[in-house]
């Protein structure tokens, strides 16, 4: 196995870095959006991620055919670091005075919405697993890693990421379940009754407008 790219890393060869940046940039974005389902965050944990890489390129170890598994492990922690000061971000602003929030509708936002809101229905069942098993499902089903590279990125055994994905496919099909039974189930409740659809009153009421239009 050649390791000169990983040689080159440890060595802080600034070319190896614009080529692992290259090469893997995109991976870790489409990582970063399916997790916090926020574009911008997403450009920063890019950016912290191979920031982190360059700082700690001394741990890359000669191993796999290529860096992005170890890319992909430090992209999660810098997930969790994000995560974490997110979450006491809200909970200072939870302590301040409620004040109106106007929202900004950019118009370049306009196409993602739907998106978005596909993303954000993801989120929220995926928000009912555990972490370590949104991990590995983000991490194997949205990033398309292999069970040893998620293993690798995670610092777990293989079997580990087995089972942990086993259970969050099993818990993610309950949850869908249900969610479509309560969708279901809202919508017969806001469905409107059948009736004749004629309007009391109707025809004198369009023949007074058509009167006046004349």
């Amino acid at each position: 196995m050649d390791f000169s790219l990983h040689a080159r890393i440890r060595a802080g060869d600034p070319e190896a870095f614009r080529e692992i940046f290259r090469d893997h940039a995109q991976i870790v974005y489409r990582h970063a959006v399916r997790t916090t389902g926020d574009w911008a965050a997403a450009q920063d944990v890019v950016s912290l991620t191979f920031l982190e890489a360059w700082r700690v390129r001394e741990k890359l170890r000669d191993e796999g055919d290529t860096p992005r598994p170890w890319l992909m492990g430090i992209s999660t922690n810098v997930l969790r670091n994000t995560a974490r000061a997110a979450r006491r971000h809200e909970r200072a602003l939870a302590r301040l005075p409620v004040k109106e929030v106007v929202p900004d509708f950019a118009d370049e936002l306009i196409g993602r919405i739907t998106d978005g809101e596909q993303l954000a229905a993801a989120q929220a069942v995926l928000a009912q697993l555990r972490r370590s098993e949104q991990e590995v499902f983000t991490l194997c089903v949205w990033s398309g890693l292999s069970y040893a590279e998620a293993a690798q990125a995670l610092g777990v055994p293989v079997g580990t990421v087995r089972s942990r994905l086993a259970r969050a496919r099993s818990r993610l099909r309950k949850l869908a379940q249900q969610e479509i039974k309560k969708k279901r189930s809202d919508q017969k409740k806001t469905e409107p009754t059948r009736g004749s659809g004629q309007v009391r009153g109707g025809r004198t009421e369009a023949a007074r407008l058509n009167k006046e239009q004349n």
